[in-house]
């Protein structure tokens, strides 16, 4: 899938300890730091993500007190791979916001993992030991993303269609598959998009 495999770089914390792996990554001066990873560890792991979300508006399903906090803490993440990958940062938010909801514990009943959704096969290509790991899991996602922007000569939204459905789907239909999940999947994270350009002005 992926030519040559760069693992990123290990942190020196246990695999489940998800708390100590989002602290290293961000200033200990943050009062609130302490709360906010303390809930961050009592994550739920659900059994699977739904396919679908019915939604009209973003506001409808907006995340929690405790999801806000995560997407703050791993806003300096997202931005630093976004600007490595030249991907729109408020783009990755939105797949991010569709794929996970932000739970860095999340897992699809196909498999996928952490925020962005990594199938095994997948993060195993793109040198990632542990996707429930933030910050492996975000820049590992965006430089697939990027690999799939590559491939489709910066169709957004081929490469979302091949990030849901798969690289070899969006060839054999050569466009959007017709799938109703896929084709919701991309209305979604538009959606988000337009979202989160909106609330960064």
């Amino acid at each position: 899938m992926v030519g040559k495999s760069m693992a990123p770089k290990k942190l020196s914390v246990p695999k489940s300890d998800l708390a100590g792996q989002i602290a290293q990554m961000q200033p200990k001066s943050d009062p609130s730091l302490g709360k906010i990873l303390d809930e961050s560890s009592r994550y739920k792991i659900p059994p699977s993500l739904p396919e679908e979300h019915p939604v009209s508006t973003p506001e409808r399903s907006l995340l929690s007190a405790h999801g806000k906090k995560t997407e703050a803490l791993l806003h300096p993440i997202i931005l630093q791979a976004a600007n490595r990958y030249q991907i729109d940062s408020d783009l990755v938010k939105a797949i991010i916001m569709v794929e996970s909801r932000y739970n860095p514990k999340a897992i699809s009943k196909r498999g996928a993992k952490g925020l962005m959704q990594l199938m095994p096969k997948t993060a195993k290509a793109l040198g990632v030991r542990d996707s429930f790991n933030p910050e492996h899991n975000i820049n590992a996602g965006v430089r697939y993303f990027r690999k799939l922007m590559n491939q489709f000569n910066g169709d957004v939204k081929l490469a979302l269609a091949a990030y849901n459905a798969g690289s070899k789907k969006v060839r054999k239909y050569q466009g959007v598959p017709p799938f109703k999940a896929t084709q919701y999947y991309i209305k979604k994270v538009f959606m988000y998009h337009q979202y989160y350009k909106e609330k960064a002005k």
